[in-house]
């Protein structure tokens, strides 16, 4: 595994800012926090406002499928289920440009360098809004083949479609929201994201309210595209007030820099492949459970249990990644490696605190939590109470990976996530429910054991790659402003 480093003309060393230097006046100064003083408060600081919005993200969708579940049944779950893991697809391949903003937005913060970061982010933007168009057009009409990809049973295709293409015409939105949240939150202000992530949910449940009853399945999709359209159009007007952390001043040049351009892809680029391998080994974990006895009652137990409620680790987990990220990358700029692994251990030991509350909420009440989405059928609760043992115990161990992961994507080593994540999310499952398929019809308890493999796989891997520091001597630079 080798780190990411740019063209020998674009490297600088990685050194704090030289004392006594001017500091430009551009917008609000960043968080020194992150950088100086006790490591502890610095990673809850920064880890606490993206937990919460995460959280309450993933309450958003327990509050869509239990609607759907309520009003249109499993079915509706199941069809839900199989579209995110499509549209996750994309979703992360769109962000993996910002997995490389927030290395170079990260570097840049740490450094005390904010019209760089502004150049950054408005580079960012100017990509996101064309992939999104690119790629939401050739989602909408490769729909239906896709759907078939996963062998989703008839009666899910049903419902998923038009579902499916609604969400790949208005995922603009949905990628600025990301977008915004992954600048302001590698900037190191966290309560921004906050603020958007709470108003988008609230938005979205309050939509889905009114759609999901008169429209079914697809008003899910209606709900989340309005609100994430209003909530980037809010997110975009912050960008240009002037006590924003990210501020983009009138003078800003408006032409694409194909310099950042380039840097954004290389960085990011790696994470979109190693997302894209992850939910490709997801679309495939689809079919083996399309191929079981009771498939659909299978697939709604994995769109509830493994989407909405593992969820509830998972994106806290996501947001502890996105903390050590911002520790990782800020103190490096800063010239302080050593801080930067203090950080992203205290991050892991967080996250394995949730793991431990919410797993054994997962053995305790399986049948309470499954019933909340109106699971009630005797097959489908107890295929979903198996699947919430398995993952109580998988989840001590995707919180490890993605704390780790976020260290050694925020100091820009992007290369060796996706390499852990090739061995861990597609050799290690996809190869083992194979294995056991060509020697006898697959169980669903196979399946979810080779979930938890893979989980501790990646655990271990990214743990020992953070661990042999070769990510401390990895330099970024964008050049000067194109005149």
């Amino acid at each position: 595994m080798t780190e990411n480093t740019l063209p020998a003309e674009e490297i600088r060393p990685a050194v704090p800012p030289a004392p006594g230097a001017p500091t430009p006046k551009l917008g609000r100064r960043f968080d020194r926090s992150i950088v100086e003083g006790p490591i502890g408060s610095a990673v809850w600081r920064l880890a606490w406002p993206t937990m919460l919005q995460n959280v309450i993200a993933g309450l958003q969708g327990i509050v869509d499928h239990a609607m759907v579940g309520h009003y249109v049944g499993y079915t509706g779950n199941a069809a839900i289920g199989v579209s995110w893991q499509i549209v996750i697809v994309v979703i992360v391949f769109i962000n993996s440009l910002f997995t490389g903003m927030a290395v170079l937005v990260a570097r840049f913060a740490g450094a005390d360098e904010p019209e760089k970061v502004n150049r950054v982010v408005y580079q960012a933007f100017l990509t996101a809004i064309g992939l999104s168009a690119v790629m939401g057009a050739v989602g909408y009409f490769a729909a239906p083949a896709l759907l078939g990809v996963i062998h989703a049973a008839p009666e899910v295709q049903r419902e998923a479609l038009p579902f499916l293409r609604a969400m790949f015409l208005g995922i603009v939105g949905m990628m600025l929201f990301y977008m915004l949240s992954g600048a302001f939150r590698a900037a190191g202000d966290t309560k921004t994201p906050l603020r958007l992530g709470v108003a988008m949910t609230v938005l979205t449940v309050l939509f889905n309210i009114l759609l999901i009853p008169r429209l079914g399945t697809v008003g899910a999709a209606y709900g989340t595209i309005a609100s994430s359209t209003l909530v980037a159009a809010w997110g975009i007007w912050r960008l240009f007030t002037p006590r924003s952390v990210i501020h983009f001043p009138r003078d800003m040049t408006l032409r694409p820099d194909f310099t950042i351009i380039r840097s954004l892809f290389r960085f990011g680029l790696p994470s979109g492949v190693q997302g894209i391998a992850m939910n490709v080994a997801g679309v495939l974990l689809l079919r083996f459970i399309g191929s079981l006895a009771h498939s659909a009652a299978a697939q709604a137990a994995f769109a509830v249990g493994y989407t909405e409620l593992f969820s509830l680790i998972t994106w806290t987990s996501v947001g502890l990644m996105g903390a050590s990220a911002t520790i990782a990358g800020q103190n490096l700029g800063a010239g302080k490696p050593d801080r930067a692994i203090r950080g992203v251990a205290v991050a892991s030991r967080i996250g394995l605190g949730v793991a431990v509350v919410i797993g054994g909420l997962f053995l305790a009440v399986p049948s309470l939590l499954l019933g909340i989405f109106g699971m009630t059928e005797p097959l489908v609760t107890s295929i979903g109470t198996q699947l919430l043992r398995y993952l109580s115990v998988s989840g001590l161990f995707i919180t490890v990976a993605l704390s780790y992961t976020g260290g050694l994507q925020g100091s820009g080593d992007t290369k060796s996530p996706l390499y852990i994540s090739i061995v861990s999310q597609i050799v290690v499952p996809i190869g083992l429910c194979s294995v056991l398929q060509s020697m006898r019809p697959l169980q669903p308890a196979d399946i979810w054991l080779a979930i938890v493999l893979g989980h501790m796989t990646r655990a271990i891997l990214s743990f020992v790659r953070f661990r042999q520091g070769k990510w401390r001597h990895i330099a970024v630079d964008i050049g000067r402003p194109s005149s």
